[in-house]
């Protein structure tokens, strides 16, 4: 009998857990009719996300189809020079906690829905508003072509091309889409609970029938030793300042992603948060770290694969595990649905996001401020659609592989960090002087992104978000209005404060 994913068996299984997502959105709009008239109820899930639901969905944004599959081939390609990946995850944790908390609070009290509703109670400031929103729906719309690309190649590989990739990207967007728009927030929410347990026990189960059948780390290492030492080596000189730039664009651009700040608003109380957010440390070891062990391993069971190859090597390496017993297929079964489940959940969090903008910081704002609810989010459903139509057209011949897709986006994304955080702490932020700093660092970042330019080994976005940062802090200091002796004490959280001056 053969196990491996092929033919019938691979369709059902794309059935089954398409069906299983289809359902949650169906009970869910049956259960809550109203999540179509109200923004907190469609896009925050009413802002009643407990504590296990919440780590889930943090943990499906954080860990998507990339993870699994983007940083095992990038494992295999550059060797041990890929365990920063376990670093920067705890990093964007360590910053998750720095600004959570109080940002929970504040969009507790203010009714916030989404990350430019902060930018602009904060700065009141149309330009920063906008240029915020304008910067978080590029890092949107390239977040999500990430995950087309990434369902696309999974279902390639983990059928052996039995399913094409073309049609596996079609099958489950029409899926999410479905889904997404019956259920919105809490749809996302309970599909990302079902594909991070399926994911946390395929890739374990990997891990194992890996070592089993290909070896372990020491046969891996006399195999790199031998025919690719430079991947063996830790980093040194330009190595250690690229492991520098990782940790600065990735902790802090990670944090800001406008669809995880929208988890943070849907928080049920902040015990909730801060306990999910706690558990979510634990993650950088158990996933980025196991992922990481299988891409090494890869050498030894699949030598010399090209950059194009490589992008399929998990969905290789389950196929040929699932074909040697019977409780490893069943195993892959479940990692084989919950890659493609983790990408579509991730991919339909950053759609509803980008929706929310639209809806509510673009149309509901500065074209229809009259409009009710259920007409913007009507509006943001029409328009996400016709965003994934746009980006599918892009996927359907992916222009880079998924690691260099999900840089390009942080580059640009990063330099909305210091509006959000500083702002949150800095009573004297200056609202032309957090617009210029913002402008002046995306045009850098993307100058040097687009052109190849990467001075002194440091990444693009590092360069913009230290220019940012002067003028930013130094505009501030010479323009915004210092706090007086009776409002020494933080009181953003009561009341935020208006910088001097405000751009419109």
């Amino acid at each position: 009998m053969d196990l491996a994913f092929s033919g019938i068996s691979g369709i059902l299984i794309m059935l089954f857990y398409g069906i299983i997502m289809l359902s949650i959105g169906v009970i869910t709009f049956l259960r809550n009719k109203k999540v179509h008239s109200s923004l907190d109820e469609y896009y925050l899930g009413g802002r009643s996300l407990g504590t296990l639901v919440l780590f889930f969905t943090f943990f499906a944004t954080q860990y998507s189809g990339n993870t699994v599959i983007g940083y095992s081939a990038e494992a295999y390609r550059v060797g041990y020079a890929n365990l920063v990946t376990v670093p920067f995850f705890i990093m964007i944790v360590l910053v998750y906690l720095l600004y959570a908390p109080k940002l929970y609070k504040i969009s507790k009290k203010h009714n916030i829905v989404t990350p430019v509703d902060w930018l602009q109670l904060r700065f009141k400031s149309k330009a920063v508003s906008i240029l915020g929103a304008v910067i978080m729906l590029y890092a949107l719309g390239n977040f999500l072509l990430e995950q087309l690309i990434a369902i696309g190649q999974g279902v390639a590989g983990l059928t052996g091309g039995t399913v094409p990739y073309q049609v596996g990207v079609i099958f489950f967007i029409t899926i999410m889409i479905i889904y997404g728009w019956l259920g919105g927030m809490r749809s996302v929410a309970y599909t990302d609970t079902m594909q991070g347990i399926a994911l946390l026990f395929g890739v374990f189960m990997l891990l194992i029938g890996t070592i089993l059948y290909f070896g372990g780390l020491p046969e891996a290492g006399d195999y790199i030793r031998t025919y690719s030492p430079e991947n063996l080596g830790v980093p040194e000189g330009i190595g250690l300042v690229t492991w520098s730039n990782f940790l600065i664009l990735v902790g802090f651009g990670a944090a800001v992603y406008p669809n995880a700040i929208q988890r943070i608003f849907s928080a049920k109380n902040e015990r909730a948060l801060k306990k999910s957010l706690t558990q979510m440390a634990w993650m950088p070891f158990i996933t980025a770290g196991v992922v990481f062990i299988i891409g090494i391993l890869a050498y030894t069971a699949f030598p010399d694969l090209s950059v194009e190859e490589s992008e399929q090597i998990v969905g290789m390496m389950a196929s040929v595990i699932a074909n040697e017993n019977i409780i490893f297929y069943i195993a892959m079964v479940l990692l084989f649905g919950g890659i493609i489940a983790a990408i579509v959940s991730t991919a339909d969090s950053v759609l509803l996001t980008f929706s929310s903008i639209i809806s509510k910081d673009i149309y509901g704002r500065y074209i229809n401020p009259g409009a009710s609810d259920t007409k913007k989010i009507m509006i943001g459903k029409i328009f996400g659609v016709v965003a994934v139509a746009f980006l599918l057209v892009i996927a359907w011949n992916p222009p880079a592989t998924l690691y260099q897709v999900f840089v390009l986006k942080l580059e640009i994304l990063v330099q909305v960090a210091p509006a959000i955080i500083i702002g949150l702490y800095w009573r004297r932020s200056h609202a032309k002087s957090v617009f210029a700093g913002m402008l002046v660092g995306t045009l850098l970042a993307a100058f040097f992104t687009f052109t190849g330019l990467k001075p002194l080994g440091i990444f693009s976005g590092i360069w913009g978000l230290m220019i940012n940062l002067v003028i930013y802090t130094a505009g501030s200091f010479a323009f915004g209005t210092a706090p007086s002796k009776e409002t020494q004490k933080d009181i953003i959280e009561e009341d935020p404060v208006t910088s001097t001056q405000p751009v419109r």
